[in-house]
């Protein structure tokens, strides 16, 4: 535990689909597919990763110019890049902006998640695709937290933080257990009691045929 840390410098597609970190194998098909996968960041693009931030889910209507007026007030950008389809030019809902300052960046991270732009709750978020080691993104079965899509499920990042489980301990889960086993049990008990007296009442049924058939025949 000497060399844990609680921000990870590598991406792991496993760990990040776990819940609680102990996963061994894919849970899902985008995890495989992650694991696969064979990513190498983007060599066009320029500026300062650690100045960087994702800005995401952004409605698809919201331009540069609304981006640059929003997260200005958190300080002075550098630059700002909206990105877009190849060959349609609409907006594909994320971009990134570079700030000159560290500050300002620590800033629009606190203050400008969750933000309402253009009716649309938006997500922001240190940029990983430069700095974390290994990084996959969403459409190649990686990426952290996030909305279920898909079959993909993902436990880390900052809309769904990484957190242990609760160790009620065995004392709890015994008490908890016999709680529910309980009503079970009484249930049980009374489907064995109802299929018995059906098979009690079938069993009269045809003991008293039976008698009848006797009785017809001595006549």
């Amino acid at each position: 535990m000497s060399d844990w840390c609680p921000i990870a410098k590598d991406y792991n597609p496993l760990k990040a689909g776990s819940i609680d970190g102990t996963d061994v194998e894919p849970h899902d098909r985008a995890v495989w597919r992650a694991m696969s996968a064979r990513y190498k960041p983007n060599k066009g693009v320029v500026g300062d990763p650690l100045l960087t931030l994702f800005v995401a889910r952004l409605n698809p209507q919201t331009t540069e110019d609304k981006l640059q007026t929003v997260f200005s007030k958190y300080g002075d950008i550098r630059r700002l890049r909206l990105v877009r389809d190849i060959v349609t030019g609409c907006s594909k809902g994320y971009g990134f902006i570079e700030y000159k300052e560290e500050r300002s960046v620590s800033r629009a991270r606190r203050d400008a998640d969750k933000l309402v732009i253009d009716q649309h709750e938006v997500f922001v978020d240190f940029e990983q695709e430069r700095t974390l080691r290994g990084w996959v993104p969403r459409r190649l079965g990686g990426g952290l937290g996030g909305k279920k899509e898909s079959g993909q499920l993902r436990f880390g990042g900052r809309d769904r933080p990484f957190r242990k489980p609760i160790n009620l301990g065995p004392g709890a889960t015994l008490e908890r257990g016999g709680g529910r086993g309980e009503p079970r049990a009484r249930e049980d008990r009374h489907r064995y009691r109802e299929s018995d007296w059906g098979s009690r009442n079938r069993r009269d049924y045809r003991e008293r045929d039976r008698d009848d058939r006797r009785h017809r025949d001595r006549r």
